[in-house]
């Protein structure tokens, strides 16, 4: 019965078929308008599609780099969770940690710096979400809070960039202790009359939206960035009921008086050093004023 079997042999390539010289990773296709792009092109545009201006994601060193106008230094870079409460679900919270470390360089999932925007000395917090969905847990706490106690003691501005998937629920109960950590940090740095702008980009969700992200002097938002609580799906699936057009972006959260500027990414250097000037932050320090960093910290320059 051979003759109902159909033997398969592999197209094979002819002597004449060359392989591409065309090198991967070299072009990126826009979600927003499908429009093909140069890597290059797009990192000397900000990650900003010239076409649509779709705003695609940056790492949290990236942000670091677009703000800040040369150097900057990094403190507390060592502190890493110790996993407090030996956290298992389909996988040890101890591999998710490695496997996060491993993906970003960053031992957690914000990244603190101290630099000059615009020739203003600022502290800045930049969330990276390629670590475990830029989740807050006790370490991202602890940065942000410290971060806000150098601002206190050397009298300079606090800028945090927002990028989160919320309250990291690997350490339970005290991921959710850090909301009302930071929110008395700031109750602090607010008595001390210094500026804090908070800037959300896609994804700002859970309890950082319930918390720091919203508490701003001046809450900026990057153009149709997903800010909220809880998810769209999860509001859907609960009320039963079918969602405005644009719910949960950033121009639907500022046409409701939620947030305060939607920015274009490639402006928002500008309009930060602004309002810090409109709100009374001064030029750079001298160095005296200027405290050390953590031993062993590297200075960072940008290109």
């Amino acid at each position: 019965m051979a003759w109902f079997k159909k033997a398969r042999t592999p197209i094979a390539a002819t002597s004449k078929e060359k392989p591409s010289r065309v090198p991967e990773g070299l072009w990126v296709k826009c979600p927003g308008c499908s429009q093909i792009i140069y890597n290059k092109d797009l990192a000397t545009n900000l990650n900003v599609c010239p076409k649509c201006a779709h705003h695609f994601r940056v790492s949290a060193a990236e942000r670091l780099r677009m703000l800040f106008d040369g150097e900057w230094v990094e403190y507390d870079k060592g502190l890493v969770s110790t996993d407090p409460l030996a956290f298992t679900d389909t996988k040890p919270y101890k591999s998710r940690l490695k496997a996060g470390i491993d993906a970003t360089g960053l031992k957690d999932a914000v990244i603190v710096a101290t630099g000059a925007i615009d020739g203003i000395d600022t502290v800045v917090a930049s969330m990276e979400y390629g670590f475990i969905g830029g989740s807050m847990g006790v370490v991202v706490g602890e940065k942000i809070a410290r971060a806000i106690e150098r601002c206190v003691e050397t009298q300079r501005p606090l800028v945090i960039v927002c990028s989160s998937g919320g309250a990291r629920m690997m350490e339970g109960a005290l991921s959710l202790m850090q909301m009302a950590k930071i929110c008395g940090a700031l109750a602090r740095l607010d008595r001390a009359r210094l500026p804090y702008i908070a800037v959300l980009t896609d994804p700002t969700t859970g309890g950082v939206t319930a918390s720091f992200a919203m508490l701003g002097d001046l809450n900026i938002a990057e153009p149709k960035a997903l800010i909220g609580f809880a998810g769209p799906r999860v509001i859907e699936q609960t009320i039963r009921q079918k969602l405005p057009e644009g719910f949960q972006r950033s121009e639907f959260l500022l046409e409701k008086g939620m947030i305060d500027l939607v920015v274009d990414r490639r402006e928002m250097k500008g309009v930060i050093a602004n309002a810090m000037r409109f709100m009374g932050a001064t030029r750079a320090q001298p160095a005296s004023a200027v405290s050390a960093p953590e031993s062993g910290v590297a200075v960072e320059r940008t290109p």
